[in-house]
């Protein structure tokens, strides 16, 4: 008994030196944290994420963690880190969103795997570059056939402007003409719907849905809307294109899984088509509107290619977009300065960054709307400068370094082409027919979500009168 106590004194001072070695070599980075255990700092995070994220950096440095609803994101804001997020082995994309796609889109995770590179490679190749030619007619079409809709003059707030634009023409050339709702009421309650559906998806992919009643509400009404119409987008032949987004992808869940519905993919792609375009149209108005140099320069080039009338059914190609270069350079410093506030990764091997090791298991994050505000990268970050983008090689399809608003590596946002072609078509046939006017000063944007493109807080009134 007298040599058991020293015994077991010197066993637990062993075992407590290796876990202090061990602790010694695998040194985490700071985590920030809370006095409620399994919230963390989920309250202070939740108020305004972008802000929180800015802070923590100043204070912390250029790699640390926020643990927060049980979950450990370890944000990387400087070189390195930023090198293992877009290169490293040991952290993976699909893991990091399969749990979020489950609760958004109701997709079962092993679905999820069998189909996402498949999906991504076909859906990569309809909207690539390759491709965009088949589709300038398409958008020019159906953002010719709203615009009739808006009459000769009027004032709305410019956020709904754009919706009633790009909503019908978006949803009609990914999954089949007239798909979209032409009767007023139904138009009406797919807004509704679309938007509480779109602004809670980030808290729908992250908290139960029986906690979010009227985001799961919305969910089920577009489910139901998209479920009812698989049969026709099937069969549909269109005339423009062989064969439309949706159907290439119905055709995937298909040969794959023989599955017959595809409702639960088509609510992905619905969200991912509208989300992100409509407010980067939104505010590429509101900077080119606020900027009298730019739009005036804009309103030339665009009576350059096309003349100055104002009434015409004008025809936009590829080469007259290649001669209103500006209005690219617009649409892409807009999306800089309203980038998504994060993009993920989730750590499957140990990984070290600096001096400090990330475990596995925690979520890798990059902020593209805070590393689009560092100077290193981009000289005076907060001013809208379109001009820097002279130095993009865009005619090889290449961005500036550091601009990460469509993620990088192998998993870019496959639409991310036709995303850019659509805005500037819409930019272009309402500057061509209507003198607008932007009524109020230019909107703070929200800091509320990290997902998606940042919303405009507030009312953004435009005017817009028929050009005579």
């Amino acid at each position: 008994v007298e040599l058991l106590f020293p015994t077991v004194i010197i066993f637990l001072g062993c075992v407590a030196l290796l876990l202090f070695l061990q602790w010694k070599n695998l040194r985490l980075p700071p985590c920030i944290g809370g006095w409620i255990p399994w919230i963390g700092a989920g309250f202070e995070f939740g108020k305004a994420p972008l802000e929180f994220i800015e802070k923590a950096r100043i204070k912390y440095g250029p790699i640390f963690t926020v643990f927060v609803v049980g979950k450990r994101m370890t944000f990387v804001t400087e070189e390195e880190g930023i090198d293992v997020f877009l290169n490293s082995k040991k952290v993976n994309f699909e893991l990091a969103v399969q749990e979020p796609i489950y609760r958004t889109a109701s997709i079962p995770k092993n679905i999820f795997f069998t189909l996402h590179e498949k999906l991504y490679i076909v859906m990569k190749g309809k909207m690539g570059t390759f491709n965009l030619y088949q589709f300038n007619e398409q958008v020019t079409e159906e953002l010719h056939g709203q615009l009739e809709n808006l009459g000769t003059h009027g004032t709305m707030d410019l956020n709904n402007l754009v919706r009633l634009l790009l909503y019908p023409a978006i949803v009609n050339i990914l999954f089949k003409k007239d798909f979209f709702p032409t009767n007023k009421s139904k138009i009406m309650e797919f807004h509704r719907h679309f938007q509480t559906y779109d602004e809670g998806f980030e808290y729908g992919s992250q908290m139960p849905e029986c906690l979010l009643r009227n985001w799961s509400k919305s969910k089920k009404w577009l489910l139901a809307l998209l479920e009812e119409n698989i049969p026709d987008i099937k069969t549909y032949k269109p005339t423009k294109v062989s064969g439309t987004v949706m159907q290439a992808v119905l055709d995937v869940i298909k040969m794959e899984t023989n599955e017959q519905d595809g409702s639960n993919h088509a609510l992905l792609l619905l969200w991912a088509s509208l989300s992100n375009a409509v407010p980067v149209t939104f505010w590429t108005f509101a900077f080119v509107l606020s900027h009298p140099r730019i739009h005036k320069t804009i309103m030339e080039d665009i009576a350059s290619v096309f003349g100055s009338a104002g009434k015409d059914k004008i025809k936009v190609s590829e080469d007259d977009l290649k001669k209103l270069l500006l209005i690219k350079w617009c649409v892409l410093e807009t999306i800089r300065l309203r980038a998504p506030g994060v993009i993920a990764r989730k750590v499957v091997k140990p990984v070290k960054i600096l001096n400090y090791t990330v475990p596995s298991g925690d979520l890798l994050m990059l902020s593209p709307f805070w590393l689009h505000r560092n100077p290193k990268y981009f000289p005076e970050p907060e001013s809208f400068k379109p001009e820097r983008w002279k130095k993009a090689n865009l005619e090889k399809h290449a961005f500036l370094d550091s601009f990460m608003a469509f993620g990088s590596g192998k998993y870019q946002c496959p639409g991310r082409w036709l995303a850019l072609l659509e805005i500037q078509i819409c930019v272009i046939l309402i500057l061509y027919k209507y003198d607008c006017t932007l009524l109020d000063p230019l909107p703070k944007q929200s800091s509320l979500h990290l997902v998606g493109v940042q919303q405009p807080e507030g009312q953004c009134r435009i005017e817009y009168k028929q050009r005579k």
